[in-house]
């Protein structure tokens, strides 16, 4: 039996905790660091996300991960001048797998941060000098280039967790967890999402160009590792917004619209002029963005006070020139871990530039969701393949 003895659980006073396999060896090498038990959990669960979406584009991929769901995910699409400056990349040639991680750290980079990163390809030296400059708790991925690997060790003061995980590895088709003395045991969820899934299209616009295809299946993928109900914006090869762990379907919706519309909002001219001071960290800039592009701006404005990491007091993004830039948002794709039961998930999605989406179907309300989706000319494939992940 191969065992590595960790830390401790989810939580200090569990202890003790390991991981182990009851026959060969362990699939992952320790290259550096000690993990815990979130680490793991985090680090396998996004190893899957990255293999799948490699194998489904063909483009090497790259995931975010904090507390066992998705911050972001994206494969490597080249990113715009503006987004380079969003993302703290401009004038960076970066390498395909620096690209990818780029984008998915970029899709909400507060909730990344502290996050645990999964590459599908080699890590190179840029991708590791970006990790460098990040506030991370570790990685995994196939192997490391040496100029990487030593970088990586100098994270953290030393204990930056680095994981090389055995891409042959294949687990049995049966898992199995315990809850409170209780065995559970299932097929492991191998379906594969591919663009065949795309086929069945109820709404009127039948048309998905190949580039929303391919966000769609980053969609279902990173759906397929997030934490039920849950539900992915997606566009131009990354995450925009993600909903996870939601009681109700339209609130993993609305919560993944507005990270989407935060993530549109970061590109706009009001926020990429402000005048931050040099010496302000990447952690603190994210901080003080989303608290401009929210009510609590104002709040401060009226009680005599702003964000001291600016050089000077910005005007007020409004929210009439909020909806104004929001309005330019198009092109977007959504997908749902489950049917929509009701058409409200449409309309918000709406809101955010929504105009492709696949989902479950199978609703008896089936027909009030495709008649939302035709009244706003968006195309809508049926996918018949449920993605609950707990």
């Amino acid at each position: 039996m191969d065992t590595l003895a960790l830390k401790y659980g989810c939580n200090p006073n569990q202890k003790p905790a390991r991981v182990f396999m009851e026959k060969g060896a362990l699939p992952f090498a320790v290259l550096n660091g000690t993990p815990g038990y979130i680490n793991l959990l985090d680090a396998l669960n996004a190893w899957q996300l990255v293999g799948e979406l490699k194998e489904a584009t063909g483009l090497p991929a790259a995931a975010s991960f904090k507390h066992v769901s998705p911050a972001g995910a994206a494969v490597s699409v080249p990113l715009s001048e503006t987004l380079q400056k969003v993302y703290f990349v401009e004038g960076i040639d970066l390498s395909p797998v620096a690209t990818a991680y780029v984008r998915a750290r970029g899709a909400d980079r507060m909730s990344s941060y502290g996050d645990f990163v999964a590459l599908s390809d080699e890590c190179d030296a840029q991708t590791a000098s970006f990790l460098q400059r990040e506030v991370s708790d570790g990685i995994i991925a196939p192997s490391y280039s040496e100029a990487a690997l030593e970088i990586l060790k100098t994270k953290r003061k030393g204990s930056y967790l680095v994981l090389q995980m055995d891409p042959a590895y294949e687990p049995k088709p049966l898992e199995r967890k315990q809850v409170f003395g209780v065995w559970f045991e299932q097929q492991r969820n191998d379906v594969k999402i591919t663009p065949a899934c795309l086929a069945d299209r109820p709404t009127k616009v039948k048309d998905i160009p190949e580039s929303a295809q391919r966000d769609l299946l980053i969609a279902l993928i990173t759906l397929k590792y997030t934490q039920s109900n849950s539900v992915c914006y997606t566009k131009d090869g990354q995450a925009i917004g993600i909903g996870a762990g939601q009681q109700s379907r339209v609130h993993c919706t609305r919560l993944a619209g507005d990270k989407a519309d935060r993530w549109f909002l970061r590109q706009s001219p009001e926020v990429l002029r402000l005048p931050f001071k040099d010496t302000v960290r990447r952690p603190d800039r994210d901080n003080a963005i989303d608290v401009y592009l929210g009510d609590e701006y104002e709040d401060l404005l009226a009680d005599g006070a702003w964000p001291q990491v600016f050089t000077e007091k910005p005007p007020v993004f409004t929210r009439e020139a909020k909806q104004k830039w929001l309005a330019t948002a198009q092109g977007v794709s959504l997908g749902s871990d489950a049917f929509f039961p009701f058409g409200d998930n449409i309309e918000r999605a709406h809101k955010s530039g929504v105009a492709y989406i696949a989902q479950t179907g199978g609703s008896i309300r089936d027909d009030n969701v495709i008649e939302t989706c035709d009244r706003y000319g968006i195309a809508m494939a049926f996918t018949h393949i449920r993605l609950f992940h707990h």
